[in-house]
């Protein structure tokens, strides 16, 4: 099942992209990183492969939360991780309200992340 997910990262930070990109993927993991929910929007066509969304908070133009609220992405119909560098409490509640079926403050325990990934593409 893993081996033919896909899992889209959107982190503004390069590093951040990267080190998530090789952390997945030596899970057996496709992984698509993008600077923007712009930049993913422009890129994602739903498909029938299992997928998640893997979202950082602090983005330029908006916000995780705000997007995962917006109509567009509502319209998403993939589970969203959100990840913060500077979360709360509120934060993680409005993130659950919203949708997100999982969310992280950095640094993310490698371990808890993949766990997540997997419950997300598994459908529980």
């Amino acid at each position: 099942m893993l081996a033919e997910a896909k899992v889209y990262v959107v982190d503004d930070d390069d590093a951040v992209r990267d080190s998530l990109k090789l952390l997945l993927e030596s899970y057996g993991l496709t992984v698509e990183t993008f600077d923007s929910i712009g930049t993913f929007l422009r890129s994602f066509r739903p498909n029938a492969r299992a997928s998640c969304l893997v979202l950082d908070q602090h983005l330029p133009g908006t916000t995780g939360l705000d997007f995962l609220g917006s109509p567009e992405g509502r319209r998403l119909d993939i589970p969203v991780i959100l990840v913060t560098g500077r979360g709360d409490a509120v934060l993680r509640a409005r993130a659950f309200d919203a949708g997100a079926i999982a969310y992280f403050e950095k640094p993310v325990d490698d371990g808890a992340l993949v766990s997540a990934i997997e419950r997300a593409l598994s459908g529980g």
